[in-house]
Parts: C-alpha cells; structure tokens; sequence
C-alpha cells in the first residue's frame, strides 16, 4: 500500500474527502491496467471532491479469491482495525473487486468496509453505490456477470489446451522417467531441452515429450519387461531399484505409488493423456472419471513396446480390480489375522491387499478403516501415519517454492542435510509444520518448533486447521524474533501476528527483492 500526503483544497471550498484507491490486474485484459484504472479514479476523484490518500494494489493476481491478493488483505485489515485515515474506497468496477464465484463473498468484503465506516464506490458504473434498491439489483447483476466471465474464460482456457493436446502438445510440469521436454517454436523448430523448473516464455512457443537419456530409457524398459514376465508386485520392483540406489525422475526414492504412475503411464507408448484431474476456478484439486480424460494417440515417440505395455495392464487390472468397502475391510481383517498388528508398511508390502493410499482415499484414513474393522493401533502409529502426509506436504510446499523463486528470478537451493532453503547464497529459511492442539476449553495452539539448528534467517511455520488436514495460514517470521516461542495461539500479540499469512508470497516477493537488489 502506498499513503501520500493531501495538500488539495477542495473546489468552492469545500471540503475534500479522504479516499483510498483499490486496483487490480490480472493478465486478461489490457484494458484493466493499473494505469488505465487509475486515470479514471483521479478523474471521478476530481469530480467527486475526492482527495486520494491512499492505493491498495494486486497486480496480476486472479479474482476468484481474497487469497494471494496482499492489497484487498491488507485494506480489510486497515479498514477494520481502525488505521485508515480515509472515508471512502474507490474502485474502477465491481469486476475490479473481484470475481467471486459466490456473489455473496463480493457482497460480504464489501459490508465488512461498510461496517468499519468506510464506503465502496466503483467510478466507472452507470449506478451509484448508495443502497438503494436499484442499486443494489444492478451491482448484484454485475457481480454475477463478473463470475460467470471467470467460468466462461476458463472453459474456453480449457477448449484451448484440449486442441494443444490432441495437436501432441504437452500440458503439465514432469515429464516422467526416460522423457524431456523438448520446447519448439510455432513453426515446430526445436529450441532446446527444458530443466526441471524451466518453462516456456513465448506464449507462441510449444513444448513436446521426446526420449530421455539412453540409460532411463533402458530403466523404464526393464520395469515393464520384469512387471511382465516375472509378475513381482509393484513394491518389490520399487525395492529392487532402490537397493540399486536407482532414483525416480524427482531424485526420490521409488514407492509403490510412483512404480505405479510410471506402470500406467500411456506417454511411454506414444500416447498423450491429459485432464485425469483438474482444478477449475480455484476450487479443490479433483479426479475426473475417465470419460472425462482427453486422449491423444500416437503423438509421441514411443519407447516402450505396445504389446508389453497392454500385458503390464492386464496384470494391473486383475490387481487393482474395483473392490467394494465391504471387500477391502475383508482384506484387512484377513492381514490383521495373520500379521496380529496393522501399519501402512505392513498393508502395502501385503499383495493380495490394496495399498494404504487406496484405503485413505476410500475411508478418508487408514486409521479410520482400522476402526472399522475394530482394531485400535498403537497411538504412535496414528502420528506416524498422520506426520508422513504432513512431511509430504512439507516437501511440495518446498519444491513449490523453489520453482516460485526460479521463476521471480532468484537462484535457491535446498540442503538435505540441514534442511535449509537458500536464497541467492544469501538467505537460509527452515519450513515446519505446525500440528493443531486444541485445548480442553476449546482454544487452538501450535508448537513452534522454532529450534532449528542451524538456526536460519527465516522460520516458517505452516499453521495447519484442526484435524490437521487443511492449510489454516503461514507465520513466515525472522528466526530470532520468535526464538524461545515454544507455543502459538490464536492471539499472539499484534507484532507477532503481524507476521501471519494467507499464502506464501511475502517470502516469494522478499526472493524477488533479493534477487533484484543482488542484480544492481
């Protein structure tokens, strides 16, 4: 936010209100740049007798949701908390505003200014935002004509990368073991193997799979051709290379999970399959059925024999077979009798059992399908369970931010051994994840866990709701303003809540700065 000072006199002398200025920008239009946007809220201002004080700002960031917009945040929170010196809000459209998929969301920020004393005005609507009826039916109008512009771009997003797909184009990150992306330019002429983390910058630009190095390939070829004749199960495969201190194209250590993406991944016979999930709108991560999925055949170049590949599904459809929850209840009770003790290692390295993962995606935990089957485990088998999906958690928001930093132009590493972030040689940042207490009156704590060692520039800390399930918010804080915190509350104190947020990007935007100022 940026406040200047008002040295206006207002015209016949009267007196100028003090006004805030809300913009945002997504990469949309152009029409909506901030500089557009501000040129007619100064001339409404000048009209209106408006004095600007003050400019909130979200450029390209998405108005589906109030997360990741830093500007409309931190105006609640003035507007709210009593800090702003002005009386009125405007901005350029109720689009502007957002493009909420629930109008009532739009509506809700709105009243809680309103309820703070400061008023909403949008400079460029043909109705004056005064509470009356017709006012009130129009701006409900344009709430719900601005999202259902998000949902008509995002189909016809949609329609565009199903063309690119059927085209042999490649949508998505990875490209799995034995393949590279290889980026083109719009007459097809190749340009160059992209890195992990790399990503085309010409919007003209395409990116196609094509065989990796010699020496995947020939791993990716005896995963099929061992599954096949010697009919291992996934996991002993998976154990197999391990032992061979033979990594997967993440650098991790094979699972049952990842031999099985790799078993059923139809790009190694030259077919590109895309939309197995998706994630519309901003809303949660899904998987489509497979009518839903968008095929391509023989777009790419193959790399592992067709009938091998049919073979190896075969066996995995006689393995995976649907099975109902009466059916892998049996399943687990028959383990449980023969083992006399459950764990996740225990069910996964048992084949005539389905894997772990299946049984939380069905049951919503292991631990819950344990219950149903009226077996207690051991109450460090419930941490366990639950702290190895908060580590992988953990893990993604890491390599989440590493490619953020990448792409803002900073340089990070991450050390194993300390499990430090480094940014630019310069910055060291330790991530944790806070599990959720509840006290017996009610009251959500966190521990810190802030003694790391070697102690960093940075702590983060992912505060998780209760249940530990979902995200609640992230302390990103400097190591030693919050060394010997071994608690966190739900009210810490405003210089410690000060250094709560909704998402990561105070500590992308501080890689940026970093980077930048690093360059001059």
């Amino acid at each position: 936010m940026d406040k200047v000072a008002s040295v206006r006199s207002a015209p016949s002398g009267r007196r100028m209100v003090r006004a805030a200025q809300y913009l945002r920008m997504s990469t949309e239009h152009q029409t909506y740049s901030t500089d557009n946007q501000k040129d007619a809220i100064r001339d409404y201002a000048d009209i209106m007798g408006y004095d600007i004080v003050a400019t909130y700002e979200d450029v390209g960031r998405s108005g589906l949701k109030l997360g990741g917009r830093p500007g409309l945040q931190q105006l609640l929170a003035d507007v709210e908390s009593g800090t702003a010196d002005f009386e009125t809000v405007v901005v350029y459209d109720v689009s502007r505003w957002g493009r909420f998929q629930n109008i009532d969301e739009s509506a809700a920020y709105e009243y809680r200014c309103q309820m703070a004393g400061v008023r909403i005005e949008f400079c460029a609507e043909q109705f004056a935002n005064d509470g009356s009826i017709g006012s009130d039916v129009l701006k409900a109008i344009k709430r719900s004509m601005a999202a259902e512009h998000s949902r008509m771009l995002s189909q016809k997003v949609f329609l565009g990368q199903v063309r690119l797909i059927r085209m042999g184009f490649r949508q998505g990150a990875k490209a799995g073991l034995g393949l590279r992306r290889l980026l083109v330019d719009q007459q097809g002429h190749p340009k160059g193997i992209l890195s992990s983390h790399e990503y085309k910058s010409l919007q003209t630009d395409r990116i196609v799979l094509v065989p990796g190095p010699p020496g995947e390939i020939a791993t990716v070829r005896w995963i099929f051709d061992h599954f096949v004749k010697t009919r291992k199960t996934e996991l002993q495969i998976a154990r197999l290379l391990n032992k061979r201190s033979v990594l997967t194209d993440r650098g991790r250590p094979w699972t049952r999970e990842s031999m099985h993406s790799l078993l059923t991944n139809e790009n190694y016979i030259g077919n590109s399959v895309w939309n197995r999930s998706s994630t519309r709108l901003k809303g949660c991560h899904v998987s489509n059925p497979p009518e839903q999925w968008v095929r391509a055949e023989n777009v790419l170049e193959p790399i592992v024999d067709r009938k091998v590949f049919s073979q190896a599904q075969a066996i995995l459809k006689t393995i995976y077979r649907h099975m109902t929850n009466e059916e892998m209840l049996a399943a687990l009770k028959a383990l449980l009798a023969r083992r006399g003790a459950l764990s996740a290692s225990i069910v996964d390295a048992a084949p005539d059992c389905p894997p772990s993962t299946r049984y939380h995606s069905r049951f919503g935990s292991i631990v819950k399908a344990y219950e149903l089957i009226g077996y207690q485990p051991p109450k460090s088998c419930r941490f366990i369970h639950v702290n190895r999906r908060l580590e992988t958690m953990r893990q993604g928001a890491i390599q989440d931010l590493m490619a953020a930093f990448e792409k803002c132009g900073a340089f990070a590493t991450y050390d194993t051994e300390t499990d430090l972030l480094r940014i630019n040689h310069e910055i060291t940042v330790a991530i944790a994840v806070g599990r959720c207490r509840v006290s017996g009156l009610g009251y959500p704590r966190w521990f810190s866990r802030a003694d790391h060692q070697p102690t960093p520039d940075i702590f983060v800390l992912i505060r998780m709701n209760p249940g530990d399930l979902t995200i609640r918010d992230y302390l990103i804080a400097p190591a030693c303003e919050i060394a010997g915190k071994r608690e966190l509350h739900a009210d810490n104190g405003a210089r410690l809540d000060s250094y709560l947020f909704p998402t990561l990007e105070p500590l992308v935007a501080l890689a940026e700065r970093v980077s930048v100022e690093g360059a001059l």
